[in-house]
């Protein structure tokens, strides 16, 4: 019962957590790094809270999360994405199994490429010529809520 009330609170904190930084990269195209430094610092809580044996899950976990910032660091290299989008999807990893991140990124490209959509759209309607600037903590934020609501969910099974 414990931890499953230490679960709910976890995944609510993170919920908050995303829609704040979702709103703050809309508004400023920024993502403060105390934001994804606290996502990332609360998944170890998260980790004790499931019941994750140190090896090998925890090790998968942080694997995970260092090739995931492999390769979004070359995705940040190449300015297809900011520096606290690539920050907070390797925060996220660190939360979710390897499957439920996958979904994520799945749909956080769906989410992202309708952001990219409106924002055009809103381009052209305010005949803006100035280069797009997509808020992608948006796309990550929906996608990381979407990813993190099935603990809660499943205990209803």
């Amino acid at each position: 019962m414990g931890s499953q009330i230490a679960l709910s609170i976890l995944v609510f904190v993170l919920g908050g957590l995303l829609v704040w930084a979702g709103i703050e990269d809309a508004r400023t195209r920024e993502i403060a790094n105390w934001k994804t430094a606290a996502i990332a610092l609360l998944a170890p809580a998260w980790w004790v809270a499931n019941g994750l044996p140190l090896w090998p899950d925890v090790a998968i976990q942080v694997g995970v999360a260092v090739a995931v910032f492999a390769v979004f660091l070359v995705v940040f290299h190449f300015g297809l994405m900011g520096g606290g989008d690539v920050k907070m999807i390797v925060a996220l990893s660190l939360w979710l199994p390897f499957p439920a991140f996958v979904t994520m990124l799945m749909v956080m490209s769906i989410a992202g490429g309708i952001v990219t959509v409106l924002m055009m759209i809103e381009r052209r309607i305010a005949r803006n010529k100035n280069q797009i600037e997509v808020p992608y903590g948006v796309a990550i934020a929906v996608a990381g809520i979407l990813a993190i609501r099935e603990p809660l969910l499943n205990q209803f099974q």
